[in-house]
């Protein structure tokens, strides 16, 4: 219901009554002004795109504690939100006061301190998440966070480090206890969490296979947890018979007996995580004089382009590394997939090789001995 009146003091008075039955108004110097402003309100009804103007009052911080609670994400994804989510600069504010131009303010700001621009593409991705939600809750009208610009991204092939075979040699030289470690990073290309979380049963050494069935999350002994891999990461790897003895030289060696035992663990025995794993790197890489931006992960990425170099397609790299989507490999590693002009290069190179042969035999047949 709505309606409005004039006051004693000119001024005129529109109100309604939302679904739950509670009253709003607001005041006007001119009648039409009113009466738009119920127009406005009853359009948003009908077309569902009311909000309750109180709604909005609730802080960042409310709303996205309760968001959050509401998640089924892993340990990781969830520290990765939390920490997006605190590092806004209007974390007491009400959600309906937040405007566009704080929002690119923040991402001007993270990105000026030095963050990375993936990391500040991945923090704005968090916030973006969260206001969309406010939206679908009908606690905001829109959202702030729509079209703000994250910092740019350098272009895959200018930045993606490969190992080199030299440097290769040099980290398997260098690696000591932790080559098997390594060697299932650079020849099966499993990530640092799902060489951690490898056991005994997830290598098959007749068939020559490596199952993925989870991931180690965590820095430290204390977060250190096993969790199932990343969503589509599910996956068997193909190796080759060298890997496998490797392998299982390092399974005699340590007397591995049972299915469930982790296959690759620190002296101490425990689980490698991101910290632990990383100190084996840093050591490895000052003893070999490797540069800093090669990282563990540069393993994987070395085993990448060695499949796209041996002419694997698309699929079958996307399923080797446990890539989701196949888009998900393109935007990665498409710099190093030959190029239309390569192939029609090295298309012409075989033709123009095959004329000019058989030319020349022709022309020695017609010389003689």
């Amino acid at each position: 219901m709505a309606s409005i009146k004039q006051r004693a003091d000119g001024v005129w008075r529109a109100r309604y009554r939302d679904a739950d039955g509670r009253e709003h108004a607001r005041h006007f110097k001119l009648k039409r002004d009113a009466q738009r402003w119920l127009d406005e309100v009853t359009t948003s009804v009908i077309t569902g795109q009311y909000v309750d103007p109180r709604a909005g009052e609730a802080t960042w911080g409310e709303f996205t504690r309760a968001w959050m609670d509401r998640q089924t994400w892993t340990a990781g994804t969830r520290e990765a939100a939390q920490t997006a989510i605190q590092s806004v600069p209007w974390k007491g504010e009400g959600l309906g006061t937040v405007r566009p131009s704080a929002v690119q303010s923040w991402v001007t700001g993270e990105t000026k301190r030095g963050l990375a621009p993936t990391t500040v593409r991945t923090r704005l991705n968090y916030v973006q998440m969260a206001f969309r939600a406010a939206v679908l809750d009908k606690v905001i009208p829109s959202s702030p966070a729509i079209g703000i610009k994250p910092p740019r991204v350098r272009k895959a092939e200018a930045t993606m480090k490969i190992l080199t075979v030299d440097q290769i040699r040099a980290v398997l030289d260098a690696a000591g206890d932790f080559r098997p470690f390594v060697e299932v990073c650079l020849f099966a290309g499993l990530r640092l969490g799902e060489a951690a979380g490898l056991q005994l049963g997830d290598v098959n050494f007749l068939a020559r296979t490596i199952d993925v069935r989870r991931q180690v999350q965590g820095s430290t002994i204390a977060t250190t947890t096993v969790v199932l891999p990343k969503y589509g990461s599910e996956r068997t790897v193909y190796v080759p018979s060298e890997l496998m003895t490797v392998l299982s030289a390092h399974v005699a060696a340590h007397g591995l007996t049972e299915p469930d035992e982790p296959l690759i663990t620190t002296p101490l025995g425990r689980l490698y995580n991101r910290n632990t794993a990383g100190e084996e790197w840093r050591r490895i890489r000052e003893a070999t004089g490797l540069p800093a931006e090669l990282t563990l992960h540069t393993l994987r990425h070395t085993f990448a382009s060695n499949l796209i170099a041996s002419g694997c397609d698309v699929v079958t790299v996307q399923r080797a590394l446990g890539h989701a989507q196949p888009s998900i490999t393109l935007n990665t590693y498409s710099h190093l997939w030959p190029s239309a002009e390569d192939r029609t290069r090295s298309a012409t190179a075989e033709f123009m090789a095959t004329i000019l042969d058989a030319g020349e035999s022709a022309e020695r047949s017609r010389s003689g001995p």
